[in-house]
């Protein structure tokens, strides 16, 4: 059987024999560069084999929920069972031992230790950890963008109402000159008063990935703490947190890792940990503990079973061949509008700048009315965004999208902009 056959028919036999099967579709493309394999589009019909597809419209909005292959939805199910038949059996004697598991695991991801994750529920929840458990007084100011996501701005809101912090707001360029004109526009908003600052790995709403180790080298020198946003680059780029050096990393685990809903990653710098104020008191701990930042009570746990069979199978795949599909799928459809009569794309074109989510819009047209002529019309489904300095659609392929489905979208945005 040569090369083609067999990876055509490989996501066929995902059901029956879990995983096997994907190990033998990536050992027929060992030792080929991942931006090679990006390209090889029988490859990726293997893998868009692994998931259930709604067939009423193109997905391109994977960015808020990165959904099951088909061999961890199973997994998931076959969790929930055993949750529900050892009940408080499990509860007691297997629930934490399986959460440091999980914490270790997550963390190899990105080569820190087991000690500096704590597994929570989203990003969200991560970062509001950190926001809310900082030591503020009157007077502190904290940093962040007009771009960064929404309901991490409203919690700056409320701890300046709270505490009289001062929040400086920046606006990043969606096309900067370079790595220096974002630091010095991060390091312009410092004072003597600012005691956090928060950026974004990956801008959620144009993809735009930061240079987040020279932020935080400006910051450091200047006494500043510096809090990341990871929601969208966790899984999605291959990196480390001693690469970064940040303080502090939020992340969720149901985007890119494509685990189950519920799903995130809280990280601190184990120096860092006895600094924060839990938001919800737990059990006594030692105040270098992570674990005394995220207790909730009773937790979905078989989530947390869930993460492990989702590492599992992105390690089958391999996060730099998943990272090289993603960003070619966002060239692929970039290149071609980029520079169109009326297009815009928000999102850098240097490849080091981005991931696979990219934003674009058409001039004239309101993104939301754009979202919903794509559906309508074109069976296309997209999310727009109407920010400071961002306006157009965001366009979130995953490792399951096609290029003939990306030729439909192009299509379509030609014929819109016409």
């Amino acid at each position: 059987m040569d090369k083609r056959t067999f990876l055509k028919g490989a996501g066929l036999m995902g059901l029956a024999a879990p995983l096997n099967y994907l190990h033998a579709a990536v050992a027929s493309v060992e030792g080929i560069a991942p931006r090679e394999v990006a390209r090889d589009e029988d490859f990726w019909a293997a893998v868009r084999g692994d998931y259930k597809l709604k067939p009423d419209y193109i997905n391109l909005e994977n960015g808020y929920y990165c959904f099951l292959p088909e061999q961890t939805l199973e997994r998931q199910v076959e969790h929930l069972r055993r949750i529900n038949y050892e009940g408080s059996y499990y509860m007691r004697n297997e629930r934490m031992k399986t959460k440091k598991k999980v914490a270790g695991e997550v963390a190899k991801i990105v080569g820190c230790t087991a000690d500096e994750v704590a597994i929570t529920r989203n990003a969200t929840e991560s970062l509001d950890l950190i926001i809310g458990g900082m030591h503020w007084r009157p007077g502190d100011e904290a940093i962040m963008a007009e771009q960064d996501y929404g309901t991490m701005l409203a919690h700056f809101e409320f701890v300046a109402r709270r505490f009289g912090v001062v929040n400086r707001l920046v606006s990043v360029p969606n096309h900067p000159r370079d790595d220096r004109e974002l630091v010095d526009l991060y390091a312009s908003a410092i004072t003597d008063r600012t005691r956090l600052l928060m950026i974004s790995h990956m801008i959620n709403i144009t993809g735009q990935v930061l240079p987040v180790r020279k932020i935080c080298d400006m910051a450091h020198e200047r006494g500043v703490e510096v809090l990341v946003d990871g929601a969208h680059a966790y899984s999605h780029i291959d990196f480390r947190m001693a690469e970064l050096d940040c303080d502090y990393y939020g992340s969720s685990l149901h985007k890119w890792l494509s685990a189950p809903l519920g799903s995130g990653m809280l990280y601190v710098k184990k120096e860092k940990i006895d600094s924060v104020w839990p938001l919800l008191a737990g059990p006594k701990t030692e105040p270098d503990d992570i674990h005394r930042l995220n207790h909730i009570g009773t937790d979905p746990v078989h989530v947390d079973l869930g993460i492990l069979d989702a590492i599992d199978y992105q390690n089958a795949i391999g996060l730099k061949r998943k990272e090289a599909r993603l960003k070619f799928l966002q060239q692929y459809w970039t290149s071609q509008l980029r520079g169109l009569p009326r297009i815009n794309v928000n999102t850098p074109a240097d490849i080091d700048r981005h991931g696979g989510i990219g934003n674009v819009g058409i001039e004239g047209f309101d993104p939301n009315e754009l979202a919903k002529k794509l559906f309508d019309d074109y069976g296309i489904f997209t999310v727009g965004i109407d920010r400071p300095g961002v306006n157009g659609l965001r366009v979130t392929p995953n490792l399951y999208t096609t290029t003939d489905e990306l030729d439909a979208f192009i299509k379509a945005m030609k014929e819109l902009s016409a």
